[in-house]
């Protein structure tokens, strides 16, 4: 007899970079250069670009425009691009234990202990995010993901967790949902989604742009989340 699954009182969906984890070295953006030039044959970079809560694939598609080609030729060559810079991030990932923000690690413990499902919502490409988690320590907290080359959007990443928890079982109709990240981008795909948009200070982007997006709450890390803001 199959077993029924087991239903979780809440789903609370995190962003990696800047929330989770933060300064986690140039790997992940020497493995999208490496991609460009061995895929497309371009010496292409991400200087100059605003990486923060933009997906992988648009910031590879930028990069591209910007060394010289054609939006026909990036459409092709992403599939291949993508590929390659995840094989390439599996490669040289460093350990990343020591690369948590604030509160990571204890938060992650309890909203587990008290029976929520947790999520990503990232714009990195799946194999390159699973390995950051793998190496941060943190993988055996997330059931699902939804990741950079999945959608166009953060906010239909966003989506596509929302479905797949609720088609899986995990999570009933009406349970509360929380997006968690560092970016404006995070909290506008929360807002599309009409779940609570959970911001903190632990990226790059000053407090008082988070607070200009009126986020329900507005953490200085994951320290100050406190169980009734996902529940």
């Amino acid at each position: 007899m199959m077993s029924l699954p087991v239903i979780r009182r809440a789903l609370v969906l995190f962003d990696i970079d800047g929330t989770l984890v933060r300064r986690a070295g140039p790997h992940h953006r020497q493995a999208l250069v490496h991609a460009v030039r061995r895929v497309a044959g371009l010496d292409a970079t991400t200087d100059g670009i605003p990486v923060q809560g933009m997906l992988d694939p648009d910031i590879v598609a930028v990069m591209m425009r910007n060394a010289g080609a054609a939006q026909g030729a990036i459409r092709e060559s992403m599939p291949a691009i993508v590929r390659a810079a995840e094989r390439y991030y599996l490669r040289v990932c460093p350990p990343l234990a020591g690369k948590l923000c604030p509160g990571v690690a204890p938060v992650l413990d309890r909203l587990t202990r008290r029976g929520h499902l947790l999520g990503l919502v990232t714009g990195n490409l799946t194999r390159i995010g699973w390995r950051k988690l793998g190496r941060a320590g943190l993988r055996e907290y997330f059931q699902l993901g939804a990741f950079g080359e999945m959608a166009g959007t953060r906010a239909a990443l966003a989506g596509i967790a929302i479905r797949e928890a609720r088609g899986r079982g995990w999570i009933a109709r009406g349970a509360p949902i929380s997006l968690i990240g560092d970016a404006p981008a995070d909290i506008g795909a929360a807002r599309r989604n009409r779940i609570r948009a959970i911001a903190v200070q632990t990226g790059v982007t000053p407090a008082e742009e988070l607070a200009a997006q009126r986020p329900d709450f507005l953490l200085r890390d994951l320290r100050d989340l406190r169980l009734r803001m996902v529940e």
